[in-house]
């Protein structure tokens, strides 16, 4: 994942996409989490990367966290983030 978040937890966009897809993909990652407000930039990875990986545009701190760890979050009525554990499925 690639980006800068505010204190508010909401994800900006970030330069360099091309790239950092592209190095990604050549170490071996299969997800990519890129900021939502980056969505053209991936426009310019080359389409057979671009199969290969799956790309996932975030537009919060909560998004982020719940894609690369599986972590479930939420704001509570006081906007505190708080986590909420996962049950697995029976």
């Amino acid at each position: 994942m690639t980006g800068e978040i505010t204190l508010r937890g909401a994800v900006l966009p970030v330069g360099g996409i091309k790239e950092k897809v592209l190095a990604a993909h050549r170490a071996g990652i299969k997800k990519v989490l890129v900021p939502h407000r980056n969505e053209q930039a991936i426009s310019e990875v080359p389409a057979d990367v671009l199969t290969q990986l799956e790309i996932k545009f975030i537009d919060t701190v909560e998004e982020a966290l719940n894609e690369s760890l599986g972590l479930q979050l939420f704001r509570s009525n006081t906007n505190d983030l708080l986590l909420r554990q996962q049950v697995p499925a029976a």
